[in-house]
């Protein structure tokens, strides 16, 4: 699927599988995991540039993703997706997610006869239910701590817990 973008470039989705022979992809997770601070790329002529935060971290959560098997899509953000791959995306069925756009969760375009669904609209979407579900899964906690139901975890284990979901740390 193509986007263009203003200057004529066309950006395209794309899909990469992880190498089939992974001792690169782990010896470059090793040295991202050892360097915390954006390296530079080299090339062919040795000219360097140094990588902007932003590209760093993608290259960061791509390596992850690869040395854990899994195969990464790259789309611009404006990407228009079909009914199915918005679907695919969410992790749910192809109805499920035609019923969500009836009910105005996910906004859509319909140019002719086909639905079409912004990525970035589908990446709010999936935002915003995993923190309506980590609220609902606090007050569920909580009210089961009021009740006496569930023991109060360690300070060590809330810390550790606020750090997981990306929360300051006291």
């Amino acid at each position: 699927m193509n986007t263009d973008v203003q200057d004529g470039t066309r950006y395209d989705e794309h899909t990469v599988l992880p190498p089939r022979d992974m001792a690169e992809m782990m010896r470059l997770a090793s040295f991202l995991k050892q360097h915390n601070e954006p390296a530079g790329l080299v090339g062919p002529d040795g000219e360097q540039v140094p990588l902007p935060l932003e590209v760093y971290e993608v290259l960061v959560q791509v390596v992850a993703a690869m040395k854990a098997g899994k195969a990464i899509a790259v789309a611009p953000l404006e990407q228009r997706l079909t009914t199915q791959q918005a679907a695919d995306l969410l992790g749910i069925s192809r109805p499920t997610l035609v019923k969500l756009l009836d009910e105005h969760e996910i906004p859509y375009e319909q140019p002719g006869r086909h639905r079409r669904v912004r990525l970035s609209d589908v990446l709010a979407y999936r935002d915003r239910r995993r923190q309506e579900r980590r609220a609902r899964l606090d007050d569920m906690t909580r009210q089961a701590v009021e009740d006496g139901l569930y023991d109060v975890p360690s300070e060590a284990y809330a810390q550790a817990l606020r750090k997981a979901r990306g929360k300051p740390t006291d």
